[in-house]
């Protein structure tokens, strides 16, 4: 019996199952010629056995069983461990071939964050990197997520941060497997769509959960997963199964009116666009036309736009007062009317700032204390 290491490799060498049938004939005094005459085998076969030129097959087993009286269980078991062991190590050399790859992925952050085990060991990292992103090799690696690169457009960004922005996608996924969603209906989103503009006014702990189970019910996973360093992701989206759409949010600029609107805007690929795709968001100068639709749509889904155009026509809604009182006549966070207004350049950036709520990560809340 082997030892194993706490890397899980074999510590000890196994032997070959033929080198166990050697020193068992040996024992009873058997030759490989009168065993091969009792097996009814050519000597051969027996001889390659013995040599590891050749394994011990389901009837090899049962004829030993016969002759040599050990199981035949015995001798399968130790062929399928001494096949394992050589896998393995075979797989260790292929492992420590591949750990260049880690630079390419934020190996040390994605283990202190919990996404994958803390390993010392590069070989050990880059094994559960694989098992992360449910890949055999690097190359499958790339080629996978590539193929997904087509659509989230090719900014710089993304060429600079692939590994990055991957492995940050990859965590939404595994994250909203374990939702459980009804299936995908388009009236369904809509309609909750009208009932979450009403939530965005309530405090994190409430809205977060019943986010989460209002677009569950409409097939929509919804996660929050944090942005990963220099990536410039505020969210995404992308078809799970065709009937399961995941929303992904990271709280990049950490304030109530960029979560909505980016969560709106996501809504909006959703109902507008191809589920073939994945939707990125990362800060670019070029934006395709499907981000100019799902702009327009979160922003009219967050307040009509007659009473938009009605609001802004009034001196009031350059003042706090008239701000607030504009809110809560169309049922929305105050701080999202004064993100519009800042980003239509109606005001000024630092004007009514304290009336935006800011979002922080429980792991930056614990840190600070």
């Amino acid at each position: 019996m082997t030892n194993t290491s706490q890397n899980g490799y074999p510590s000890d060498y196994v032997t070959p199952a033929g080198e166990t049938l050697l020193e068992t004939l040996e024992a009873i005094g058997m030759s490989q010629t009168e065993l091969a005459k009792r097996m009814d085998r050519p000597y051969k076969t027996i001889n390659e056995i013995i040599q590891n030129k050749a394994t011990i097959t389901a009837e090899t087993a049962l004829q030993l069983e016969q002759v040599l009286g050990i199981p035949a269980s015995f001798w399968l078991k130790r062929e399928l461990r001494y096949r394992e062991f050589l896998a393995r190590l075979a797989e260790k050399q292929r492992l420590n071939n591949w750990i260049a790859w880690l630079k390419d992925i934020p190996i040390q952050l994605m283990m202190r964050r919990g996404w994958i085990p803390a390993r010392t060991e590069k070989s050990q990292q880059v094994l559960e990197a694989l098992k992360f992103f449910g890949v055999a090799s690097p190359e499958a690696w790339q080629a996978l997520w590539e193929s997904k690169e087509v659509a989230y457009r090719k900014s710089a960004t993304l060429k600079s941060q692939f590994g990055a922005i991957a492995a940050w996608l990859r965590q939404g996924e595994l994250e909203a497997r374990e939702i459980e969603c009804a299936p995908y209906k388009a009236d369904t989103f809509r309609d909750a769509l009208i009932s979450i503009c009403a939530l965005t006014g309530e405090p994190v702990d409430l809205f977060q959960k019943e986010l989460a189970n209002v677009c569950a019910q409409a097939g929509v996973a919804v996660v929050f997963v944090q942005e990963l360093p220099n990536t410039g992701i505020s969210g995404s989206t992308q078809w799970l199964t065709p009937t399961k759409a995941l929303v992904q949010l990271s709280l990049r600029y950490k304030t109530d009116d960029q979560l909505w609107f980016t969560f709106f805007h996501e809504a909006g690929h959703i109902l507008l666009h191809g589920k073939r795709q994945v939707f990125l968001e990362i800060e670019q100068k070029d934006r395709e036309k499907e981000e100019g639709e799902a702009d327009t749509f979160a922003s009219d889904m967050l307040i009509r736009p007659t009473e938009w155009q009605q609001f802004i026509a009034q001196r009031s809604c350059r003042t706090k007062a008239g701000i607030e009182e504009f809110a809560k006549k169309v049922g929305i966070a105050p701080g999202i009317v004064v993100g519009r207004l800042q980003h239509e350049k109606l005001l000024p950036y630092h004007h009514c700032n304290d009336l935006k709520r800011h979002l922080t990560w429980a792991t930056e809340e614990a840190s600070s204390e």
